[in-house]
């Protein structure tokens, strides 16, 4: 389907025209301290402009915390970082209450202090370095954006992002997030080892002179007028069709499922994966400068959405057949069925 401006209204055109100008400065940005990891860098915008959370994972040493804490540096928000150990309380994410004295001597009554989730990007580096219990108290805050505490609901800063760090869970000293955690985060976001070129560009990078430092091309103002655009982004009946085709398909005991994945799924993506596709789809033809969904933007999301959200079985790990290969198969067999 050939893209058109024409179901837009002109401030929405021009709104996606400074976004893509935006993304671009923004990009070149990262570029003077990330060698590589173009890939990544856009998946996070993505998780930005559909206000959504995003995971990282990969082996320490990648530069995810980097990237994390650069982007943060681009955008004129509050930045918080939370390094995730096994001794970490919940109360030291949310924030804690304090006896204080009061104006009336003799008194003394609690206060809420505010922790680091009170802030508008927060990093939660390691996140799986802590147990579930400390983990879930991220929960609330990142559905509802809001924290309770002394019976009383304080809501966070807009826009508001977690966009957390994980090590391999086969590595020593780790704990699976919980699949209630793992689905609020919109975006699996996996980060590679890079190439020899890029490799080589690191080594002679970061052993030099230190870089220029990162200028600021977006505020929170900005932020938001993006993120309700993206809202706006017009998307074909089809696509629809397809992005819930592809999730429904991807439970076992489903009607219509393929057999070959009921023999290597445990189980499938839920509702919220839908939405995720959506919203993904939507937000990088926003920032790719389309005026309308394509079904490239679909297919672009359809990993990092559902990466979490499927469980393979011992069959799939015995035969090598990871998530991503099934969710390429998937997604193929589902776009050949819906264009016949």
């Amino acid at each position: 389907m050939a893209d058109s401006s024409d179901s837009l209204p002109s401030d929405d055109v021009d709104a996606i025209n400074a976004l893509r100008t935006t993304f671009e400065q923004l990009r070149g940005e990262l570029r003077k301290v990330i060698v590589g990891q173009d890939v990544v860098s856009e998946q996070l915008m993505l998780c930005l402009l559909a206000r959504g959370h995003g995971l990282l994972m990969g082996v320490p040493g990648l530069a995810k915390t980097l990237l994390i804490s650069s982007l943060a540096d681009t955008l004129h928000l509050g930045f918080s970082r939370i390094q995730f150990t096994p001794d970490l309380m919940p109360a030291d994410i949310t924030g804690t209450d304090i006896l204080q004295e009061t104006d009336q001597p003799g008194r003394r009554s609690f206060e809420f202090i505010r922790g680091p989730i009170f802030s508008n990007i927060v990093l939660a580096d390691e996140i799986n370095r802590a147990p579930a219990k400390t983990q879930s108290a991220l929960l609330e805050a990142m559905q509802e954006h809001k924290v309770t505490a002394l019976g009383k609901t304080f809501s966070l800063d807009e826009p508001f992002f977690v966009l957390a760090t994980q090590n391999p869970v086969e590595q020593e000293g780790t704990y699976p997030l919980p699949e209630a955690q793992l689905d609020r985060f919109m975006f699996l976001i996996h980060v590679d080892y890079p190439s020899h070129a890029e490799e080589l560009a690191i080594a002679k990078a970061t052993t030099g002179s230190r870089a220029d430092p990162l200028e600021t091309v977006l505020d929170a103002g900005g932020v938001l007028r993006f993120q309700s655009l993206v809202r706006r982004m017009p998307v074909p009946d089809h696509l629809y069709e397809q992005a819930v085709t592809l999730v429904r398909r991807t439970r076992p005991d489903e009607e219509g499922t393929p057999d070959w994945l009921k023999r290597v799924v445990t189980w499938g993506a839920g509702p919220r994966a839908v939405q995720y596709l959506i919203l993904g789809a939507k937000a990088r033809a926003a920032l790719n400068g389309s005026f309308l969904v394509r079904e490239e933007d679909l297919e672009a999301v359809a990993a990092p959405v559902l990466n979490h959200r499927i469980l393979t079985n011992f069959t799939a790990q015995s035969e090598g057949l990871s998530t991503r290969a099934i969710i390429k198969r998937l997604y193929e067999e589902v776009s050949e069925a819906i264009h016949c």
